[in-house]
């Protein structure tokens, strides 16, 4: 066996969601060959890839049929993540990807699935951070059991700088970690966006894949401060089923796909699909409505990244501190991994075949 041999066989895998081979995207890499034994490494554009497997397989079928029956091969998967942010310029340079999770009105459960987004992502190895931009109604501290600590203050470059914590392995950080949460945020629209400019210029986020941004419900300051400060790669839609939510849903993302923000969005979470009891897990009850989540993905054309169901896991998570992603209930895990298998999928895809994100320049 000879290398050019290994590389023409793999020339016929193709990278399902990119459309063109392994050889050709340059995702082969440290061919090694040893009598009849092949080693060598498919780096994949996201370690949450749910293709991963096939895509081994798919390599080991190759060899087998296009070099030799006999070979013994391994294949070592690993993973890149893609970015469109390669000149390291501007805020957040050491973040690959910016994704905001939104919604068009709270108490859909935005900040859940922004959490465990976060957790899902980072599950694999990706590194992964989580920015509570809800300043107003801020909930990360509470849903990642922290409440009453403080950030530290590190120097970087000379540069006074808060370090964001750290728990299951994110970096997190939300003005509800600097101040009395007994506290209300009584401030106008330029206060709190500075706060958010501050959350991206004076925190040391430091090498991240994904930077995962929870944003306050609705279209306002927030989100124009938030477009005109960073690139933002795409956004994940929050709503539940029925009708009241997805008007609301369907305005915001009128505004990130609109003329003047124009981002993309990487998909449609439908939380409070359907409520599933504990002691009853394979039954399904629609109680806000049946798949309105699915049906408005559908009719806007953007991608639909699936269901969370509505079972008491998810709120004693959040409200004890360890959200759903970090806890050991299967349904809910295997909800949220999916979701963030297609959120990656969706995210390699857009850095693709879309131009960067520009930051968005918008007067008011």
């Amino acid at each position: 066996m000879t290398k050019e041999q290994i590389l023409k066989a793999l020339s016929n895998v193709e990278e399902p969601d990119l459309g063109k081979d392994l050889v050709t995207l340059n995702m082969v890499k440290d061919i090694e060959i040893d009598g009849n034994k092949v080693k060598f490494t498919v780096v994949l554009t996201t370690p949450a890839c749910p293709l991963k497997d096939m895509i081994r397989n798919a390599c080991v079928n190759a060899i087998h049929m296009l070099v030799s029956k006999e070979a013994e091969v391994e294949v070592v998967m690993t993973a890149n993540v893609s970015s469109k942010r390669k000149d390291g310029s501007g805020a957040l340079p050491n973040v690959k990807n910016i994704i905001v999770v939104a919604s068009g009105k709270g108490g859909v459960g935005k900040s859940t699935v922004a959490a465990n987004l976060a957790l899902a992502l980072g599950r694999d190895g990706a590194k992964v951070g989580l920015m509570d931009a809800d300043i107003y109604g801020p909930s990360v501290p509470i849903m990642f059991g922290v409440r009453g600590e403080r950030p530290m203050m590190v120097s970087v470059e000379g540069k006074g700088m808060i370090e964001p914590m750290e728990k299951f392995g994110i970096k997190f950080m939300s003005i509800g970690l600097l101040i009395d949460e007994r506290e209300a945020v009584v401030w106008r629209g330029p206060m709190a966006s500075s706060a958010l400019r501050q959350f991206i210029t004076d925190v040391h986020w430091g090498d991240l894949d994904y930077l995962i941004i929870d944003m306050p419900p609705g279209t306002g300051d927030i989100h124009l401060t938030l477009v005109q400060t960073v690139p933002v790669t795409g956004a994940v839609i929050v709503t539940t089923p029925q009708d009241v939510a997805l008007a609301d849903a369907k305005k915001g993302i009128a505004m990130f796909m609109g003329k003047q923000i124009n981002v993309p969005i990487i998909g449609l979470v439908e939380n409070m699909a359907y409520f599933t009891p504990a002691e009853l897990p394979e039954n399904k009850y629609y109680i806000f409505g049946k798949e309105g989540g699915r049906k408005l993905a559908d009719e806007l054309d953007i991608p639909f990244l699936g269901q969370i169901p509505l079972v008491q896991s998810i709120r004693e998570g959040g409200d004890y501190g360890t959200p759903a992603m970090a806890g050991d209930e299967p349904v809910t895990r295997k909800a949220f991994l999916d979701i963030a298998g297609a959120a990656a999928r969706n995210i390699a895809m857009r850095n693709a075949n879309i131009a960067p994100t520009k930051m968005v320049d918008i007067v008011v």
